[in-house]
């Protein structure tokens, strides 16, 4: 039991060199502070100094590059993407009550500016012969008021049943807002925008432009250059 344990002996790269050729079987063995001091100074050097390859692909994107790509976009599109990213995450305060035009109605519940989107028409896209095909079923139903909005040739969205506030806007001859056409995402859409300045309470209305039938719609909007119909 009065046997000394020999000494552990240091190698040449500083690392302490195992007698029984096992670092675990030697069990806990205190390090010098100059061997501590010198672990610590390499490990903080190697923190700082972060790989090339890490620095590349955390590096801030530039500012310039940022308003060349901004301006580019905002050009090309002519905003309208990014006033719809807007409108999407901040929608305007409207709300939907009795017209004096005809039933209900769609008004602002907050100052709206002139050339501002103002609300999405929402509703199922579908073509013009099942259009054709639920009109004459709405009729069967008792459904008077259509909620029908063409996009183009080929589509057109129905809000009768799928729809938001935006199938409340009545028409007007002399409207404060007008509907427009926008490509998202490679998909049309349609937008009302905001011709003029709207104050609170105001009706938002548009000019439905339908086309000319023999058999007339009459426009109660009651403005000044009433049409008297609204096809």
């Amino acid at each position: 039991t009065s046997f000394s344990t020999p000494k552990k002996k240091k190698r040449d790269d500083g690392m302490r060199e195992h007698v029984t050729g096992c670092a675990r079987s030697e069990g806990y063995y205190k390090i010098d502070k100059k061997d501590k001091l010198k672990y610590l100074n390499n490990s903080r050097a190697f923190a700082e100094e972060p790989p090339a390859d890490t620095q590349v692909r955390n590096r801030p994107p530039q500012v310039p590059e940022q308003r060349r790509l901004l301006s580019s976009f905002t050009g090309s599109c002519d905003s309208d993407l990014l006033k719809f990213n807007q409108l999407k995450f901040r929608k305007k305060k409207l709300k939907f009550c009795k017209s004096h035009i005809h039933d209900w109605g769609l008004f602002a519940m907050e100052p709206i500016a002139a050339d501002e989107m103002v609300i999405e028409y929402v509703g199922q896209n579908i073509r013009q012969v099942i259009a054709d095909m639920r009109e004459k079923r709405y009729e069967d139903e008792g459904i008077g008021s259509s909620y029908m909005f063409r996009v183009d040739h080929d589509t057109i969205i129905d809000a009768t049943k799928c729809g938001n506030f935006a199938r409340f806007i009545n028409h007007s001859c002399n409207p404060n807002c007008y509907a427009k056409v926008i490509t998202v995402e490679s998909q049309k859409k349609i937008v009302i925008y905001s011709k003029q300045h709207i104050n609170v309470n105001e009706e938002i209305t548009y000019d439905y432009k339908f086309p000319i039938e023999d058999v007339k719609i009459p426009c109660l909007c009651g403005s000044e250059n009433c049409r008297g119909t609204l096809n």
